[in-house]
């Protein structure tokens, strides 16, 4: 059973694609704006996004989970191997998305413990997101040197890697 309220956290399958693609699009919206520019994500669609995340999914080659509270999706995250060539360690993580309404609940904390546990490992976070930069150095993440930037429609995105 369930205690109302609580937040669960879970392994994702192909049925969680469209809500993943709702908690991705509407995170993005809600914890970019300003940083990206107002018509690429008014362009995110939610449709293309979960037939994107159904692949992802069925091909299994990243660990993906969502966070639910009170039957719906609030959260995501998933983890690999690394997709960049010269990985600092060997465990990425890949993303992580809560929705603003899910903020201090703990999905975040509970995301990341099952993505990644305590392991040695890195991810890349936008330059200039102090709340998420806030969050990842209280799980013992730094920044390293390493800068690398994320095509965003007619914008570029600076981007910073964390590693522990």
């Amino acid at each position: 059973m369930t205690v109302p309220g609580a937040v669960t956290v879970r392994p994702a399958t192909v049925d969680d694609a469209h809500a993943i693609a709702v908690v991705h699009i509407g995170a993005w919206r809600e914890a970019y704006a300003g940083h990206m520019p107002a018509e690429f994500l008014a362009r995110m669609d939610v449709e293309q996004s979960a037939r994107n995340w159904t692949a992802i999914l069925e091909r299994g080659d990243t660990d993906a989970f969502v966070a639910e509270r009170d039957g719906e999706v609030i959260g995501w995250a998933t983890a690999g191997s690394g997709r960049d060539d010269d990985r600092p360690r060997p465990r990425e993580l890949e993303g992580i998305y809560i929705l603003a309404k899910a903020y201090g609940s703990g999905a975040g904390q509970q995301l990341l413990d099952a993505a990644i546990g305590d392991a040695p490992a890195y991810l890349w976070v936008l330059d200039g997101n102090p709340r998420a930069e806030a969050f990842y150095r209280r799980n013992g993440f730094t920044r390293d040197g390493a800068t690398s930037s994320h095509p965003a429609g007619s914008a570029t995105l600076p981007t910073v890697r964390l590693t522990r």
